[in-house]
């Protein structure tokens, strides 16, 4: 039965009629109009499913069973792996987390609006995944880690501004017993762990959207695995093994949950505390997808999980990609990505088509049957892949770090008035001593050869181009590998594929050029 067959026959049921209220006419119709949809939801075309969202904090590629790592579990995401669609080549569209969450809520490279880095906004001009469902019925919620700007009421920039309709969430990560704000409200402690309490207001909301006989799209995003770290003593005991197999290690450099500053900890230590995370966190998706279970909502749940970014470098230890979060190799790019659909993808598939987070708009627009927003849009719909059609990407994917240091906050003007930047929820790291996190965007009226600096790069189907500025006016850094051959990128193949090189420097210039017009706000 269609969710508007529902509707309406579970307000019919709850109804009791009294003649001298309604008029015989008026009456039939109703009744007719209802038992014609009641009748009718087996004939009439498939809805848009719900739509779940799920990402992990710092959560790279390798860190998952199904890719092979040697000592995280990850039972559930390996079962989704072996189940549903799993994207080998999914990418983050930066190499740390504001940037990509940005992307997934708009479609665009976060360079187009100034979210640079983590610490920088979106900007209340850009249009989100969320506001554009809105018109698609969808009850919206965020539950989690925002980080694209405030949470709190007022702020022009609260996952409400862009377009939820209810939220649990925290500017930035958080551990243990977290704090969140709910709709914007003073900062609450939760009790227990963050992934699970997630999960169980999810399922709340889900509640909500069923009884209003609604779809729902869902964000979560979450906490873990992104230091300092923590874990349940029985996530814990999984790895117990693991501080005297790395007892040889050099110690690495976390924050303490205890001051809130960096401190230097045995690399097993942390290993098997940032695991624990991760098995805890991937306990919890097994919880969400049986609630979707028992409550007849699975097969027609579109659930996406990926990582924001590739392993943090106090962590990345077991990966056969080259680098770490930060880094535009492979092992800072490339994620986690499954989605899981039974009502659509019904046998197991694995894909090694390039996909990124700003796929995702698109391609929920594309099923949703929404419009897209007229700007330039960096991601394009998946759904000829989640349909198995899709065999080779038909647009490179950009990637680009932009220098900060250089250009981002020279005599700026804030973009917004920035007491609406300053962040309420604490967390345990300090930066320049506050609990808190505080955001910033800058406007970029005039744009010159400096913005174009950064670390760069451009994803073909067969080859990757890296560039990095050279230090004190050297020339650039140019590195093209061939990720078939090579997706450790250990062998740099641009002098001896010049002209190849050479077109791709050409198409990441005029890329460029199109983001910088972007960030002067020529799109709004």
């Amino acid at each position: 039965m269609t969710r508007l067959a529902r509707f309406f026959c579970a307000s019919l049921s709850r109804f009791k009629f009294r003649a001298p209220q309604f008029q015989e006419g008026r009456l039939v119709v109703g009744l007719s109009g209802c038992l014609l949809l009641c009748g009718m939801a087996g004939v009439r075309a498939a809805e848009p499913p719900n739509i779940i969202l799920l990402m992990g904090d710092d959560h790279g590629w390798e860190e998952t069973g199904y890719n092979g790592h040697p000592y995280v579990k990850t039972p559930v995401l390996d079962e989704m792996a072996a189940t549903g669609l799993r994207l080998d080549r999914f990418y983050s569209a930066h190499a740390v987390c504001s940037p990509t969450r940005g992307s997934v809520l708009t479609g665009r490279h976060p360079n187009r609006y100034g979210t640079f880095s983590a610490g920088y906004s979106i900007r209340p001009e850009e249009i989100t995944v969320a506001q554009l469902l809105a018109k698609a019925v969808y009850l919206r919620g965020h539950f989690g880690k925002w980080h694209v700007g405030t949470v709190k009421e007022g702020s022009p920039l609260n996952p409400g501004a862009m377009g939820f309709d209810e939220w649990l969430s925290h500017d930035n990560f958080f551990e243990m017993n977290p704090s969140f704000s709910r709709n914007g409200g003073p900062p609450e402690v939760f009790e227990g762990e963050s992934s699970e309490i997630l999960i169980e207001e999810a399922t709340k909301f889900i509640a909500k959207a069923k009884e209003q006989a609604k779809a729902f799209f869902i964000v979560v995003w979450f906490g873990s695995p992104h230091e300092p770290y923590s874990g349940l003593p029985e996530d814990l005991a999984l790895y117990d093994d693991l501080p005297e197999k790395y007892a040889d290690h050099p110690p690495v450099k976390v924050t303490s949950n205890e001051t809130g500053q960096q401190v230097k900890r045995p690399q097993g230590e942390v290993l098997r505390e940032r695991y624990a995370e991760i098995t805890a966190m991937d306990r919890a998706i097994g919880n969400l997808r049986t609630y979707l279970k028992e409550e007849g909502l699975r097969d027609d749940t579109l659930l996406w999980y990926c990582g924001d970014n590739g392993t943090s470098s106090d962590s990345a230890v077991s990966s056969p990609l080259r680098g770490h979060k930060a880094q535009n190799y492979e092992g800072g790019l490339r994620v986690p990505g499954l989605i899981e659909w039974p009502a659509r993808i019904s046998e197991p598939r694995t894909s090694k088509v390039n996909a990124v987070t700003s796929d995702i708009l698109p391609t929920l627009l594309d099923l949703a049957g929404g419009a897209l927003p007229e700007r330039p849009l960096d991601g394009i719909s998946l759904m000829s892949l989640i349909n198995g059609k899709m065999t080779e990407r038909p647009q490179p994917i950009f990637f680009w770090t932009y220098d900060i240091k250089g250009n981002a906050d020279k005599d700026a003007e804030p973009w917004i008035d920035p007491q609406w930047q300053e962040g309420t929820t604490p967390l345990v790291k300090l930066m320049d001593g506050i609990p808190t996190r505080n955001f910033k965007n800058f406007r970029h009226p005039e744009i010159s050869k400096e913005d174009y600096g950064g670390w760069r790069t451009m994803l073909g189907n067969k080859y990757k181009l890296v560039v990095q500025d050279g230090k004190k006016g050297a020339e650039p850094k140019v590195e093209l590998f061939d990720l078939d051959a090579d997706p450790a990128e250990s062998q740099n193949l641009a002098k001896q594929k010049p002209e190849v090189t050479a077109e791709m420097e050409e198409e990441l210039r005029e890329w460029q050029t199109s983001v910088l017009k972007s960030l002067t706000g020529a799109d709004y």
